[in-house]
């Protein structure tokens, strides 16, 4: 096998891995409802009902410890995440790694699948 033929199959491995990954990251906001489920008896995305956990309507763009009304831990407050895609899927994956001291009573949800999908949710109805 020649160099040029090794780094050619390295690129296309690469490329199929980014793709897959890429594709991996895109959720279906249907599947999300079903995850979200499970955050719903503390959480709410419409804007108005208070519950356990802080309402998530508008959290996109927003910053963590911020819902006027709800009385979040010091390490949230402290924590000053804005929340995005990407600070939503690791804050999903495993919630005290991200924030430690944080009083969410939730181990974290280790499916990228079912993080994505979640988050489809959130941007749909979290508005």
């Amino acid at each position: 096998m020649t160099i040029a033929y090794k780094l050619t199959s390295i690129a296309l491995a690469v490329a199929a891995v980014g793709s897959i990954s890429t594709h991996a990251q895109v959720g279906d906001a249907t599947k999300g409802k079903a995850v979200f489920a499970r955050c719903a008896l503390c959480h709410d995305v419409k804007p108005g009902p208070k519950k356990m956990g802080p309402n998530l309507s508008g959290l996109f763009g927003r910053t963590s410890g911020t819902t006027a009304g709800f009385a979040y831990s010091p390490a949230m407050q402290k924590a000053k995440i804005r929340w995005d895609v990407k600070t939503l899927d690791a804050f999903l994956t495993k919630p005290t790694g991200v924030v430690p001291g944080n009083r969410m009573a939730f181990a974290g949800l280790p499916n990228a699948a079912d993080r994505a999908n979640l988050i489809a949710y959130l941007k749909t109805e979290a508005k």
